[in-house]
């Protein structure tokens, strides 16, 4: 049976699968399914106080504090937070790929002042350093992906480096040498192919936790800057009327909740079928 076939068979990862293709399709599709313009301030989408509108026939979960209709710029923002999701989250599977290849590979002392300097980074608080890097650089979305990108890619360089070593021990590779492969033929065909499945694994988990650092960036009024709408950035904005409104904070929330756990469902699902010794252990 594939794998694709076993994913589809349990209810958890075919659930997570599809919230996850039904927030895509959103994000692709906005144009055509958002009801209004996002930026677009509706005279009639505040009260007569001036305060949000609750949800309506005519703005279904509400407007926010200027007026705009909150499902548009939920179906935009979902655009904005998986594109920084998925290119910071690829900067840093590919990054974090290379250096724990080469640092397994090489080891000796190439491989140590690598992996010194991977420890060195680990040490910092992640959500700190994306912080401090966010302030020095104007923030735009590359610059976003970016950071996030810098904070994100020591976890899988650690544990490329680890398997690249086990995979390195192995007698196959041995047998390979002994052949006369070259390292990059070694590279090629025995250790990349192997470490496929670990990388796989890694670039689905880890885009939950770009989806959510990319959040909490533009939570702390860091990351994405309005008017351009993320769903970090529609709670950092209506937060004033979280007693009042509590649906402008609580729906965006609960939309990077979902995603964030739909894709650690798919991954942990991936990691399932794609370990062998992982089998059976649900």
């Amino acid at each position: 049976m594939s794998t694709l076939k076993r994913l589809i068979k349990r209810k958890i990862a075919l659930f997570s699968f599809i919230v996850i293709l039904l927030i895509v399709s959103a994000a692709i599709f906005a144009p055509l399914i958002a009801p209004y313009d996002p930026s677009k301030q509706f005279t009639e989408g505040l009260t007569l106080q001036g305060a949000p509108l609750p949800p309506s026939s005519q703005f279904p979960i509400g407007t926010d504090l200027l007026g705009r209709d909150l499902l548009s710029r939920l179906i935009y923002g979902a655009r904005t937070s998986l594109f920084i999701g998925l290119l910071a989250n690829g900067f840093a599977v590919v990054l974090g790929t290379f250096i724990g290849i080469v640092a397994g590979f090489l080891r000796g002392r190439t491989g140590s002042i690598i992996m010194r300097f991977t420890d060195l980074m680990m040490a910092f608080p992640a959500l700190l350093l994306a912080i401090t890097l966010a302030a020095i650089f104007s923030p735009s979305l590359f610059i976003v992906a970016l950071v996030i990108a810098m904070v994100n890619w020591v976890q899988i360089a650690r544990v490329i480096y680890t398997q690249t070593i086990s995979i390195s021990e192995k007698e196959f590779i041995e047998a390979a040498r002994s052949l006369g492969a070259t390292n990059s033929r070694i590279l090629r065909k025995h250790i990349l192919p192997h470490l496929a499945p670990i990388v796989m694994v890694w670039a689905t988990l880890g885009i939950s936790t770009t989806v959510l650092l990319e959040a909490t960036l533009s939570f702390l009024g860091i990351g994405v800057r309005p008017p351009t709408p993320s769903w970090g950035n529609i709670i950092f904005e209506n937060q004033t009327y979280f007693s009042s409104a509590p649906w402008l904070v609580f729906i965006p929330g609960f939309a990077i909740i979902l995603l964030a756990l739909a894709f650690n469902f798919l991954g942990d699902a991936l990691r399932d079928e794609l370990d062998p010794t992982q089998r059976g252990r649900r």
